[in-house]
């Protein structure tokens, strides 16, 4: 059973509890941004809610896993694994099958939902290189804070490699809905200035 704070908030099993306690939190967000949405006109209501809520309830929970410390946390200085696949291949023939699935499909699912959602919110993303490009971006930053926090884990050129390969296979399976975002951006009505403002 998880107690006290540190069991909620510091532990992968708190960290599992807590997001899915947060489910329902996440629906009310989206549907009073998709309320409010509706009150000043702009469209499409539903999906640019459930884009934005899903970017965070998908991302943040992964993030602040990966961000936990370890039992020697600031204690061990930085390690630094720069050699791409060479964490994977120790995975791979160290661990067994469900550390090798837990590290592989976890790192995947990072940015995942960023991949899918952020085109399907944000025109200007709408495109396989920009995710590739914020993906990759935002892994390297979760990595060095991971080296610069000491947080008794490694930062690993496997992990920005998986992050951004998860975010982009997310992308792609989005991608028939691309077009839909880009025509509503489109023809979205203009803010017209009221006589007399």
């Amino acid at each position: 059973m998880v107690e006290g704070w540190h069991g909620w908030f510091g532990t992968f099993n708190g960290v599992v509890l807590l997001t899915v306690a947060a489910l329902p939190l996440a629906a009310l967000a989206v549907w009073a941004l998709a309320r409010r949405r509706s009150v000043t006109g702009t469209t499409p209501v539903w999906r640019m809610s459930l884009a934005e809520v899903g970017i965070v309830y998908g991302t943040v929970p992964w993030v602040w896993m990966i961000m936990l410390p370890g039992d020697r946390a600031g204690a061990v200085p930085g390690r630094v694994s720069l050699v791409p696949l060479r964490d994977l291949l120790t995975i791979l023939t160290d661990g067994g099958p469900l550390t090798l699935t837990v590290q592989v499909v976890g790192n995947l699912l990072v940015f995942a939902a960023v991949g899918f959602l952020a085109p399907l919110r944000f025109a200007a993303l709408a495109s396989v290189p920009r995710i590739l490009a914020l993906a990759a971006g935002c892994s390297v930053l979760v990595e060095v804070a991971q080296y610069v926090l000491r947080l008794d884990r490694v930062s690993s050129v496997d992990d920005v490699l998986l992050n951004t390969a998860g975010a982009v296979l997310a992308a792609l399976a989005s991608r028939r809905w691309w077009r839909a975002t880009a025509r509503a951006s489109s023809v979205r009505p203009r803010s017209v200035p009221l006589p007399g403002r």
